[in-house]
Parts: C-alpha cells; sequence; structure tokens
C-alpha cells in the first residue's frame, strides 16, 4: 500500500488553509515534525529525495529510525518528536503538524521490549499498557491556554494481515479522532489514494464544515456521497448476482456513480493539490448522474443551484 507516498505527498502540500506557497502571516508560522519508525534505508532516501527537491525540508525537523536500529530507539523517536513540536508550539507559537510512521514498528519494538523485560503479555503478545501508553503519544495534541500554537497529529501505521480488529489500529481507532482507510482493491485498479471511504471516518468534521468555513451545502453534500456510495456496494453486490444487465435504471445509475466516484473524485495525482471548491465541485458533478429522486441528503435549494443532471430542468 502507497502509505509512505501519501505521507510524503502530505508534508510537501500541507498549508494553514492558504495557497500552496503563499507567505505566512506574522502569528501563523507553520512547521511539520515528521518522524518515521522502523523505516528501511531506501524508504528514508524516498522522504529525505522528497521533501528536498519540493523544498519542503525547510520547514520540516525529521527523526528517521532506520530498521537496523535497536528497538528501544524506536520506542524513543516519536516521544523526541512530539517534544520538539511541543516547543515549537508553546514556546513558539507556531501550528505544528506532526507525522509518525509506522506506528505498527512502534508497537513490534514495543512488545519485543516488554518480552524481554519478562512482563505478562496481553493480546497478540502486546503489553497490557498498550493502550495507554498510544494514548500518551496521541494525546499530546492539541491547544493550550497559554499559547497562540497548536499540534495536529497524523500517526500512520499498516494492518497485520488486514486486520482492522488488530490491537495496533483496534487501539489506535480508539484514542484518535478519525480514521483514514486505504483499501487493497482500490490501489490493485489503480486508483491513489486507494482511500477507503466507508470504513473512513472523523469525528470532528461537522465542526470544522459548513457556512463561514468551508461552503453552506458542504455537511449536507457530504452525506449525499456517503449514502450514494454505500448504496452502490449494495447494488453491485446485486450485480453479482443477477448480472449488470437484469439492474433496474436507476440500479444501473449507481453503478454509473460507484465508479466515477472512484476514477474523479478518491482518484488524484501524485503532484495534484485538489482545493475545496473543487472538491465540492466534482462531488455535485458526480451526484447529478443521478434521479433527483435519489438525493434525500440535500435540500431543494441546492439540488437547484448545484444539480446539472438529464432531470435538472424538470
Amino acid at each position: 500500500m502507497p502509505h509512505d507516498q501519501l505521507a510524503a505527498q502530505i508534508v510537501r502540500q500541507a498549508t494553514l488553509g492558504k495557497e500552496a506557497g503563499a507567505p505566512q502571516t506574522e502569528g501563523e508560522e507553520f512547521a511539520i515534525v515528521f518522524a518515521a519508525m522502523g523505516v528501511k534505508n531506501d524508504v528514508a532516501d524516498y522522504f529525505r529525495k522528497s521533501f528536498t527537491e519540493s523544498g519542503a525540508l525547510t520547514r520540516v525537523a525529521m527523526f528517521l529510525n532506520l530498521a537496523d536500529d535497536p528497538p528501544v530507539e524506536r520506542i524513543v523517536t516519536p516521544r523526541a518528536a512530539l517534544t520538539l513540536a511541543e516547543y515549537l508550539a508553546y514556546e513558539k507559537g507556531m501550528h505544528v503538524l506532526v507525522v509518525l510512521t509506522d506506528m505498527t514498528n512502534y508497537g513490534e519494538a514495543l512488545r519485543q521490549i516488554s518480552n524481554v523485560r519478562g512482563e505478562v503479555p496481553s493480546r497478540k503478545g502486546y503489553p497490557g499498557y498498550l493502550y495507554s501508553d498510544l494514548a500518551s503519544l496521541y494525546e499530546r495534541t492539541g491547544r493550550i491556554r497559554t499559547s497562540e500554537g497548536s499540534i495536529t497529529q497524523i500517526p500512520i501505521l499498516t494492518m497485520p494481515n488486514d486486520d482492522i480488529t488488530h490491537p495496533m489500529p483496534d487501539l489506535t481507532g480508539y484514542i484518535t479522532e478519525g480514521q483514514i482507510v486505504l483499501g487493497r482493491e482500490l490501489n490493485f485498479a489503480g486508483v491513489y489514494p486507494p482511500v477507503a471511504v466507508l470504513p473512513s471516518l472523523s469525528r470532528l468534521m461537522k465542526d470544522g464544515i459548513g457556512k463561514g468555513r468551508t461552503r453552506e451545502d458542504h455537511p449536507r453534500w457530504g452525506a449525499q456521497l456517503y449514502a450514494a456510495y454505500a448504496r452502490t456496494q449494495d447494488v453491485r453486490a446485486l450485480a453479482s448476482v443477477i448480472g449488470e444487465e437484469e439492474l433496474s435504471e436507476v440500479d444501473q445509475k449507481y453503478l454509473k456513480f460507484g465508479r466515477a466516484f472512484e476514477r474523479e473524485y478518491v482518484n488524484q495525482s501524485f503532484t495534484e493539490n485538489r482545493t475545496i471548491e473543487r472538491t465540492l465541485e466534482i462531488g455535485w458533478k458526480l451526484l447529478s448522474i443521478l434521479p433527483k429522486k435519489e438525493l434525500t441528503r440535500v435540500n431543494l435549494d441546492e439540488i437547484e443551484k448545484y444539480y446539472t443532471g438529464d432531470d435538472a430542468t424538470n
């Protein structure tokens, strides 16, 4: 899965909501702390090269722990990175993005050290304090009253055997405020980034979108896209049994919507830096594939303004 490539793209394109390359205003200093744990030498070189060529290295502090380094260094790496982030955010008033990859390697090092110490193992051999240990890292984020700065954290991990109930992704999902899941089928189909929309979630999105933040139709637009894509999965399951030819006209349009959703909405190039306005525009273009009567999550005024389907004049 291309999580390393996606992490590099996030670091290259991250801003404070301004256009890429626009100067930062005073009081809104921005920095990135990047920590890689247990990565191979070629992956570490890829990160260095990517950040250097894009110019992002001027605002990035890198902590690299290689796969052949001692496990105890892997335990220290994210803590050192977060200590720097806290200094920049709370002492220097900067807005800091922290990217941690791969937390599964961190968990393996923690399990290895725990076994050497002779501690009683818990689920899958991980120490019983895995939850509190991860929480001590993930919760070193946010804002404090005495500083203008903030810390946003993106921990990245791999799921052993694609098992989302594995202790590392399972406990991480409990602690963090959302998750972005990459899907192997989308990756095989050539979709980048291969984001599996349905299992992905954000517990904070509702507080950051809508009128005065993005656009007033954004919350209902998002709910409609999610519902339509979920319906597409049901239609695909039905089509695998009875064949696409036997589907109703509406179900055929849902299949068309699903293919377009993956190819035009989810799929982006490695160098594309899509704006939220462009994202909303693409979403309405895709919703216009469906009949008006299927759009039950958006209101009539929004349909009148943005819908461009075949029955737009009806």
